[in-house]
């Protein structure tokens, strides 16, 4: 099964030519960049980030429960 994953961003015109966008689905996840391909990188580094730092979070909240955890691929 190949899924992909399809999530939109808002994008706004910042100060000195930036561009500012977030992910509408995670609208913690903000970026900025000069080109519309800069930003949308920045967006997947911004998420990345965000992901690996939820994870950790859940594992420290769920230190001593027994549990399964799986790799979920997207």
């Amino acid at each position: 099964i190949h899924i992909t994953m399809r999530l939109t961003i808002s994008i706004e015109n910042g100060e000195n030519g930036w561009l500012v966008g977030q992910i509408n689905e995670i609208p913690a996840v903000m970026e900025q960049g000069k080109t519309l391909e800069e930003l949308k990188g920045n967006l997947l580094g911004a998420l990345d980030f965000y992901l690996e730092t939820q994870r950790l979070l859940a594992e420290k909240e769920q230190t001593g429960k027994e549990r399964t955890v799986e790799e979920l691929i997207v």
